[in-house]
């Protein structure tokens, strides 16, 4: 929809931005001078066109009301047409996979004929105008004809007053046409500045506060204040609170839905505390500025994301000034330096749209690259060892250790392996904190944690 908005409905109107400068501007003045000279050249004409007008008028005003809702509908359905497009073509692989090709064509073919049949809908009452514009102007001249013809006869009416008339009509007339078509254009155009209208006017939930903090005098820790997120009954995280200081790891773990994404996702402000408070060092994090907030913070994602581009202009998303050796020494810590080392064009090498030519493992270690390079005083892994292989995720993480030991590390983990030497794991169960300690005060306090445990450590690992 807000693809749809930024080029569509600014087209439309554009479009009608077009014609008001080219038209409306001048048809005023040509209608009005037509209007005078028939008048002087014949009063009782002159009738024939006070006539008409006003079925021009009412003909313009039913088009422009039907077309209003009409356009709208059309707006919308090409909004349906976008979203399911898209989804056809990111979605393709698992579309394949499932067989489900014909069902995707029947859902395109679905959207695309009801979009088909509002814009065919719109285009006759569109192209309707026209015809019954001329019908109107040929009814108009008849009836210059009939009345002229009388007054010809009796020598009231010279035949060169007769041709000028007919001309001064014909001028006004379509003066009245070229005009009319402003405000049949008008609804559509409407209805595009009140899409594109809504969109602007959308408020951003995470507001950025003036003369926000930017530094803080007291360095290394961050407090999380009886959180909880959203307010209600189906809160995703219910009354959270725990501490971090520089040099320690704390860790996240908990079953699919407990809320560990959502509870990290809080400290850079993807979304704000509903009741409690998150504090970095001793200063709330809604007191701060939003872009010195988020310097402070190193943060890779639960999905890696790449962007179109060279490696080394993705690796310098986190800092866009870093130098030779500062892309090296990040990608050797995020173990990306070997298979980046094979690429023909090394740091050079081309990363296609969405990293497709880079497998899933390569994607992670280039986002930890990205936040390593910052040098940040918060690093935040959200599940960010999913896809490297054991002997990887252990050197990476030995790595990791004297890398940030000057700054707060929090992961979240699904593998227990990946936080087995964490300072403080907390457990997370449906948005409450069931569990809080070191891996083996856990194994002997915790009962899920224990279960997690025993469902990925072996017998001897656990004792």
């Amino acid at each position: 929809s807000m693809i749809t908005r930024t080029t569509n409905d600014a087209f439309q109107i554009q479009q009608f931005v077009n014609i008001l400068l080219r038209t409306a501007l001048l048809t005023p003045v040509m209608f009005i001078i037509s209007i005078i000279m028939t008048i002087r050249t014949s009063v009782e004409l002159s009738i024939v066109l006070a006539i008409s007008v006003p079925f021009i008028i009412i003909g313009v005003a039913i088009i422009a009301k039907v077309s209003q809702a009409i356009s709208s509908k059309q707006q919308k359905g090409l909004d349906k047409l976008n979203l399911i497009s898209r989804e056809n073509l990111t979605g393709i692989r698992v579309i394949r996979a499932f067989g489900n090709d014909d069902y995707e064509t029947e859902r395109f073919e679905k959207t695309n004929t009801y979009y088909a049949n509002v814009s065919k809908k719109l285009f006759k009452l569109m192209s309707i105008t026209q015809p019954a514009f001329f019908l109107l102007l040929n009814i108009a001249v008849l009836a210059v004809f009939w009345i002229s013809s009388e007054k010809i006869n009796i020598g009231e009416l010279q035949v060169g007053q007769l041709v000028a008339f007919l001309e001064y009509l014909f001028h006004a007339m379509f003066s009245i046409m070229l005009f009319s078509m402003v405000f049949i254009m008008y609804p559509r155009a409407e209805v595009s500045a009140n899409r594109i209208k809504e969109l602007l006017d959308e408020e951003p939930l995470i507001k950025n506060p003036e003369n926000g903090i930017k530094d803080t005098e007291n360095k290394g820790i961050i407090e999380f204040d009886n959180v909880t997120y959203p307010d209600g009954e189906a809160s995703v995280l219910k009354d959270i609170s725990f501490t971090a200081k520089t040099g320690e790891t704390v860790a996240f773990i908990g079953s699919t839905g407990s809320g560990k994404s959502t509870l990290i996702n809080l400290i850079p402000r993807f979304y704000d505390v509903t009741e409690g408070s998150i504090k970095i060092n001793g200063v709330d994090i809604r007191e701060y500025d939003l872009k010195a907030l988020r310097k402070k913070i190193g943060f890779i994602p639960q999905k890696s994301l790449l962007f179109t581009g060279s490696i080394a202009n993705n690796i310098r998303f986190g800092k866009h000034k870093a130098g030779e050796s500062e892309l090296e020494y990040s990608a050797k810590v995020a173990q990306a330096y070997e298979f980046i080392s094979k690429k023909p064009r090394k740091f050079d090498e081309l990363i296609s749209e969405g990293g497709a030519n880079v497998s899933g493992g390569q994607k992670q270690r280039l986002s930890i690259a990205r936040a390593i390079i910052r040098r940040p005083e918060i690093y935040i892994f959200d599940d960010s060892f999913s896809a490297l292989d054991f002997k990887t995720d252990a050197i990476l993480r030995a790595k990791l250790k004297k890398e940030t030991k000057d700054a707060i590390v929090l992961i979240v983990a699904q593998r227990i392996s990946s936080i087995i030497d964490a300072d403080k794991i907390i457990v997370l169960n449906e948005g409450q904190v069931v569990g809080m300690g070191t891996h083996k005060e856990l194994l002997k306090n915790c009962e899920i944690y224990y279960e997690i445990a025993t469902s990925q450590l072996k017998k001897e690992e656990l004792e």
